[in-house]
């Protein structure tokens, strides 16, 4: 549940998910759920040249299986909560 939390705080923000396919997508986060499947609105694809099909895609479910990376923006990183959600995770509480 540590990346659920994290991901709901994201919500809002920018993000970058590649794909296992190689496709990258950016777009704002909208939502996320517990098996981590993500819905971005605003999209683009990163690499338009190799898929100009996706150009018109302006809104997208990603299931959660398919991810490999998710990149986030820099200033939505607070590595101390992560240590902290971290090892209470690894406590057990």
């Amino acid at each position: 549940m540590l990346f659920y939390s994290y991901f709901k705080t994201l919500v809002g923000k920018e993000v970058t998910v590649e794909l296992k396919n190689d496709l990258a997508i950016t777009g704002v986060l909208h939502s996320v759920d517990q098996f981590l499947n993500i819905k971005l609105t605003n999209t683009r694809v990163v690499n338009e040249a190799k898929y100009p099909h996706m150009m018109s895609v302006r809104t997208c479910f990603i299931r959660g299986s398919v991810v490999r990376y998710i990149q986030l923006p820099a200033n939505a990183v607070d590595v101390e909560i992560l240590h902290d959600a971290t090892r209470r995770e690894a406590r057990g509480g």
